[in-house]
């Protein structure tokens, strides 16, 4: 199974304010859109976002309706040349953007902004990757072994990076076969033992590939949740949950 993340969607409550601060402070560009009656579907990305590399999803929906961030979704990060974290933050600064976590108080390892409706943006150093593209999306996770395990089992990820802390870990999984450029997510489990609210603000991440049906029937062979199989969603894509809770979107590009 090739499962590449193809996007991250997240919940807006102003279309129109949440698009103007993408396209103007990250050079994020339209790459597609889907107007139903009641909600609307924008997908962003950098002009040159590489062929594997991910797009964000902006959901609107038309009823005026407000969301709660939760906290077992942490934040989206974006890509910035090695040597210009600091370069790139006072950039966002000089543009407009609120001052969040500025690189300095993150020991200029990396820095976080926020967007209109409160999703936090990461800014990591990278050397590889369009500017602004995506890197990762943190999700957290109350059981690391079982969470690492349903990536490994279910989409067939690897771990390909890990960071042990006394109070805290962070793990990194997508295809082995990815390209350096693909987004990849990120695990983060607090060892304190806390429990994660959901919230509505983020959405989903989606995986990408060939035959729907096909890669529908393995996940379930692998005893993925049955959640919103290809024909209750018109056979255009279907929806699984990790063991956390956190939706996983199966899509064809």
């Amino acid at each position: 199974m090739h499962a590449t993340l193809d996007h991250v969607m997240m919940r807006v409550e102003d279309l129109e304010e949440s698009l103007e601060f993408y396209t103007t402070h990250f050079d994020y560009e339209e790459k597609g859109r889907w107007e139903a009656d009641t909600f609307t579907n924008v997908f962003l990305g950098p002009e040159n976002v590489h062929e594997e590399g991910a797009l964000l999803e902006l959901t609107y929906n038309h009823d005026g309706r407000t969301y709660d961030m939760g906290d077992a979704w942490g934040h989206i990060a974006v890509r910035v040349p090695e040597d210009e974290l600091k370069e790139s933050y006072d950039e966002l600064m000089e543009s407009g953007v609120e001052d969040y976590r500025d690189p300095e108080s993150c020991d200029n390892r990396y820095a976080f902004v926020t967007d209109p409706d409160g999703h936090e943006i990461e800014l990591v150093k990278r050397d590889h990757g369009e500017k602004w593209s995506l890197d990762h999306t943190m999700l957290r996770v109350e059981d690391a072994d079982e969470t690492i395990g349903w990536f490994s089992r279910k989409l067939e990820y690897d771990l390909f990076r890990r960071e042990e802390f006394d109070d805290f870990a962070l793990y990194f999984m997508k295809p082995e076969d990815a390209a350096e450029e693909a987004m990849s997510v990120e695990l983060t489990y607090n060892y304190d033992g806390r429990h994660y609210e959901m919230g509505d603000a983020w959405g989903h991440v989606a995986v990408r590939c060939d035959d729907l049906d096909s890669t529908w029937e393995t996940l379930m062979t692998r005893d993925a949740e049955d959640y919103r199989d290809p024909e209750s969603c018109g056979n255009r894509y279907a929806f699984t949950k990790t063991n956390d809770g956190h939706e996983v979107e199966v899509v064809t590009r």
